[in-house]
């Protein structure tokens, strides 16, 4: 299945910059009582953005209700985003909400997997380059836009251009909107010509 390639993007950044933002926090669990993908994205950070769970009355002291952040397709956080539980859930209303990134110094691994099989960007960088990129954005979010160059490997931001490292093979998956079957059917000819090969070698087992 092809997913949205992400290539060059160019955003607006909304900082949430604090450590060990788990699942639990991205998507409560009274959140995913849906049977698909859609409508996830209403739950995102849902303990977070309302000051009511009833009223879905938004908190206007969170940033993503902050009208210098409307749009955001960039989340810039803190060391170990994605932590705690392994419900994709979280990544579905992300990217339901419109990110397309995440910037931090580290991921739950099992988060950061989920987020290149839909698309998503986890992008590892230190705590002083995300400070300084969420103090260049805080000045004019709107306007302060991150641009991510994923096959050039660089965030450019405050006049700068930050180098990143990416797994190759999520880097390919994330550039060709591949997602693990995807990936797979690249390789039919060398998967077809190994079944040859065995039927030649063990033609019993066909």
């Amino acid at each position: 299945m092809l997913m949205e390639e992400f290539v060059r993007h160019s955003g607006i950044a909304a900082p949430i910059l604090r450590g060990n933002v788990d699942t639990d926090a991205i998507i409560p669990s009274r959140e995913m009582k849906r049977v698909s993908k859609l409508g996830l994205g209403e739950g995102l950070f849902a303990g977070w953005r309302y000051l009511t769970q009833e009223t879905r009355n938004p908190d206007p002291q969170f940033v993503l209700n902050q009208d210098a952040y409307r749009g955001a397709s960039i989340l810039l956080s803190g060391p170990n985003f994605g932590c705690g539980s392994s419900r994709e859930h979280a990544v579905w209303a992300l990217k339901e909400f419109g990110i397309r990134a995440i910037i931090a110094p580290g991921f739950g691994s099992i988060f950061a997997n989920n987020c290149v099989r839909n698309g998503v960007l986890a992008l590892e960088m230190g705590d002083a380059e995300i400070k300084r990129i969420a103090d260049w954005v805080a000045l004019d979010a709107q306007r302060n836009r991150v641009l991510i160059d994923l096959p050039a490997q660089v965030v450019e931001a405050a006049d700068v251009s930050f180098p990143f490292s990416v797994d190759p093979g999520a880097k390919r998956m994330l550039v060709e909107g591949l997602d693990a079957i995807a990936l797979t059917q690249t390789r039919w000819q060398q998967i077809s010509a190994f079944h040859e090969q065995r039927k030649q070698l063990r033609p019993w087992l066909y």
